[in-house]
C-alpha cells in the first residue's frame, strides 16, 4: 500500500544508501626465488583479518565497518593505521568468527590484537614509518595495539633460514617492504610476499560430484578466476567441506605452485572460503 501511494503521488522512493567503497590499500606481489633481502624491511606474514583505522573508524578492506566493541576502538590513537586483527598462528577461522559477529562479544575481543604494519599518507620512506609506528604504539600504551615486528637481513641464505623457521612454527611466510618506498596504494613491487606456495581468489560457479570414496560428496569445485578463465579445485577439502561445500557464488581462496604454460595455476588446492569482510 505504501508503494502504491508513492506512485499515485508521483513521488519516488528514496534510493538505498550505497555501500562505502573499499579504502585504497597497498597490495603485495609475489617475491621471486632467490630475492636479495638487503633493500627491504622484513616481517612475518600474519594469518589475520586486515583492518584500516582512519582515526575514527575501523574498517575491513571491503570498506565495511568492523563491529568491534566501543572500548576497543575508543582507545586507538587518532592517526590513520593499516594492519591486521590477529589472534595467533593458525587461528584465522576463530578470528573470522569473532570479528564478523555483529554484536561483539567482549570476552572474545579481549584476545584480539590490532597489529599495524603501515601508516597511510605518513611522510618519509618506509624506514621512517617503521620508526614512527614503534613510537606511536609505545606512546599510545594500548595493550591490544602493537606494531608488526620488522627486521633487516642482508644475505639470501639467512632469508631462507628465517622463512623456514616461520613455516616450522606454523606461520604462513614473510613480507618484504622496500625500505625506501614512500606510502603507496594498489598492487606494487614495493611490497612482496614470500611463501612456499602462492594463493589467489576465485568465484564458485559449480559443484562437481565425487566418485569412489567421495561418492555422494563434493568431488571438486569449479571456479572462475578474475580474468574469466575456469579452474577445478579437487583437493584441500575437509570431510565437512565435502559434505557442505561453499555455495555457488561465494568467493574462495586457493593455493597453487607456479603457473602452467597457458598461465593457469599449477597444483591448485582449495584453501578456505573468503569471507566477505
Amino acid at each position: 500500500m505504501t508503494c502504491l501511494l508513492i506512485l499515485l503521488c508521483g513521488l519516488s522512493a528514496p534510493a538505498p544508501a550505497s555501500a562505502e567503497p573499499p579504502p585504497p590499500l597497498l597490495l603485495a606481489r609475489e617475491a621471486t626465488e632467490g630475492i636479495d633481502p638487503a633493500p627491504y624491511w622484513i616481517s612475518e606474514k600474519l594469518d589475520g583479518v586486515r583492518a584500516l583505522w582512519d582515526g575514527q573508524r575501523l574498517r575491513f578492506r571491503s570498506g565495511r565497518p568492523v563491529p568491534a566493541p566501543a572500548w576497543f576502538v575508543r582507545a586507538l590513537p587518532a592517526q590513520a593505521m593499516d594492519g591486521e586483527l590477529w589472534l595467533g598462528r593458525g587461528r584465522f577461522g576463530e578470528l573470522s568468527g569473532i570479528v564478523r559477529t555483529e554484536v561483539p562479544v567482549d570476552a572474545d575481543w579481549r584476545a584480539v590484537r590490532y597489529l599495524i604494519f603501515e601508516l597511510p599518507d605518513a611522510p618519509g620512506d618506509f624506514s621512517a614509518r617503521v620508526m614512527a609506528m614503534r613510537t606511536l604504539v609505545d606512546t599510545a600504551g594500548v595493550p591490544w595495539l602493537g606494531a608488526v615486528a620488522q627486521f633487516r637481513l642482508v644475505q639470501r641464505d639467512t632469508l631462507s633460514e628465517r622463512l623456514a623457521e616461520v613455516l616450522a612454527g606454523g606461520g604462513e611466510g614473510l613480507m618484504l617492504h622496500r625500505a625506501d618506498a614512500p606510502y603507496l596504494t594498489g598492487r606494487s613491487d614495493a611490497l612482496l610476499k614470500l611463501k612456499p606456495w602462492q594463493d589467489a581468489e576465485a568465484t564458485v560457479v559449480a559443484h562437481r560430484p565425487g566418485q569412489g570414496r567421495f561418492a555422494g560428496l563434493l568431488g571438486a569445485l569449479e571456479v572462475v578466476l578474475d580474468d574469466g578463465r575456469r579452474l577445478r579445485l579437487g583437493s584441500g577439502f575437509s570431510d565437512a567441506e565435502r559434505r557442505h561445500p561453499p555455495p555457488i557464488g561465494s568467493r574462495v581462496s586457493f593455493r597453487y605452485r607456479g603457473l602452467t604454460r597457458t598461465g593457469l595455476p599449477r597444483f591448485a588446492s582449495f584453501w578456505r572460503v573468503r569471507e566477505p569482510l
